[in-house]
Formats: C-alpha cells, structure tokens, sequence
C-alpha cells in the first residue's frame, strides 16, 4: 500500500497546526497580553481623546535612584499630567487602596501580583523628579482590559475598557499652560530612555535585582556600596534598610 499521499496530507497539516499552536502559545503569554493591553489603550486615547489637548508618550523608560523604571502610558495636558498603568488580565479582581498585594482568581485558581496602585506610585515619583512639577498635578489611573470583573470596591482612579476616558476628561480646571506642556513633553522626550530591546533588557535586569534583597547595590549619591543595615532605634527598630557604606559622611537610605 502507498502511503505518500497519506504523509503528504499529514505534513500538509502539521504545516500550518505547528505554527498555529506556538501563535496561540505566544498570544497567552504575559509579555503578549500586556503589549495587546497597551495596544488597546492606544487605540481608544487615539479615538477619544483630542491629540492637541492631550500629549502623548507611550513605553516611558526613566532612571530611578535603584535603576529604572517604565511608564506604560504618559497624557499632558493642560489639566495635569495622567499616568497610565495597564493591566490585560480576566477572572476576577479583588483588591484595595491600602493592599500591597490585589488577587486574581482565575476559575479555580488564585494568584498575587503586586497592587497597580503602588507600582503607578513609583511612577509617579520618577515624573515628579524628571518634570519638577507640584505633585497635585500628577495623576494615577489604572486601567484593566480583558474580561476581568472587580468583586472588591476600588477607587475611582481604576477602572475598566475606556473607563480611564472618562477619568481623565473629568479634570476640568486648567493647572498649565500651552506652553507649559511643551516644555514638560519636551523634558521627557530627552529624559527618557531610548525605546529599544536593549533599554527593555537593561529594565528586566532591575526588576530582577530589585526583587534579590541580597544583590549589590550601588548608593545613587556617592556611588560607594549600599550595605544592609539594622534600625536600632525608633518606631521601626530592627526593620533592616539599603545604608550607604561611607556612613556618616554619606547618610542615603533605601527601604529593603
């Protein structure tokens, strides 16, 4: 019995199945759902909001006293700076304004990840520092895509689809000038990291640094090493801290 037509059909198939499975393997990963959740935001700023109203900047890399950090998305304008943390997650959503750590719950499975509140605070410094402008002014809003559903009350500054929208248009009153968002937009198109593979690289090597509270470090004023130390007085004692090693002639403090 001849069985090429049979291997033929079968190669024919796995032809196009291989690289249709390793697509949808892609499309699932993290690093894919979040570049579609950023992709979606785009999309709905491009069609609600006014271009000449509202600066944009998208995948904002800026240098942090302990290395970097990276803004999903950055709106100027005249009625404050918005700063746009994404998440593309489904299930359900429980989480709070105090929570360090918000719970997904995925059919029968659970997970942590860190509150998108917390991390857009981070941000929210590295803006503050980079544009000298009155903290007031700076706004967080998170936005989650997907089919997640929130089963804890949040705060109005996290919401969902195009609901970070009608967030940002509900500011009003006017805090800059023309001018002044030009120059801000100016300030961190040359302050910002180059959008590239290799600035993204250097990132993830941080988060993983981060993350280590063995790794060493070096103190952002002086350079010398950042050593952990003890509290031995105060509210905090015994809490462990990032101490410059050149202590006392050098006093930077980093919590661990």
């Amino acid at each position: 019995m001849d069985f090429t037509p049979i291997i033929a059909q079968l190669s024919g198939m796995l032809s196009w199945f291989i690289p249709a499975a390793l697509l949808i393997g892609l499309l699932k990963s993290p690093w894919a759902k979040g570049q579609i959740g950023e992709l979606l935001v785009r999309l709905f700023a491009h069609w609600q909001l006014d271009k000449q109203t509202y600066r944009r900047l998208h995948n904002v890399t800026l240098n942090t006293p302990d290395g970097t950090t990276q803004i999903d998305h950055v709106f100027l304008s005249p009625y404050g700076v918005f700063v746009l943390e994404t998440k593309n997650m489904s299930g359900w959503i429980f989480g709070s304004e105090r929570q360090a750590q918000w719970t997904q719950k995925l059919y029968k499975r659970t997970f942590k990840f860190q509150s998108p509140l917390r991390q857009n605070y981070k941000h929210l410094k590295a803006l503050e520092a980079t544009l000298g402008v009155n903290p007031e002014h700076l706004h967080s809003v998170i936005t989650f895509v997907g089919s997640s559903t929130f089963k804890t009350e949040v705060p109005a500054n996290v919401t969902q689809g195009i609901g970070f929208i009608r967030y940002i248009q509900s500011f009003q009153q006017a805090v800059f000038s023309a001018a002044e968002v030009d120059a801000m937009l100016h300030a961190l198109q040359t302050g910002r990291r180059a959008p590239t593979l290799a600035t993204h690289r250097e990132h993830v090597q941080n988060l993983k640094r981060r993350s280590n509270p063995t790794a060493e470090r070096q103190c952002p004023k002086c350079g010398s090493a950042l050593v952990i130390r003890t509290r031995k007085t105060g509210a905090t004692v015994g809490q462990q801290f990032w101490g410059c090693s050149t202590f006392p002639k050098c006093k930077t403090m980093q919590n661990l």
